[in-house]
């Protein structure tokens, strides 16, 4: 039986979703809470992924904010590096950083 992703189920349910974005796509918090039947718990998804168990793996990059921007997260450099893991799938940003949902956007 496989280990689960974590103890809590409400992150259990967005990272088993965050897992199933295939690679070149993306998904707002927002889509992910929606996908797991919890809307309006968009901010709760952000909070599965800062606290990821240790050994976890998922596509943390292909979750961007619902204007299509990526969330800004600090100084540690992750911003950047998630841009440019999506750009090295094809993701296209727009001269203002921004991805279009409607073409990028994966609806699982």
């Amino acid at each position: 039986m496989a280990k689960p992703l974590t103890t809590n189920p409400q992150h259990a349910a967005f990272l088993a979703i965050i897992q199933g974005i295939p690679e070149g796509w993306v998904m707002s918090y927002g889509m992910i809470a929606r996908a797991a039947g919890l809307p309006r718990h968009s901010r709760h998804v952000g909070v599965a992924l800062k606290h990821l168990p240790e050994g976890v793996k998922v596509p943390w990059w292909r979750v961007v904010n619902g204007e299509g921007r990526i969330s800004a997260r600090g100084f540690d450099g992750s911003d950047e590096r998630q841009r440019l893991l999506l750009e090295e799938e094809g993701v296209v940003f727009s001269d203002t950083g921004k991805i279009d949902l409607k073409r990028f956007g994966w609806m699982g």
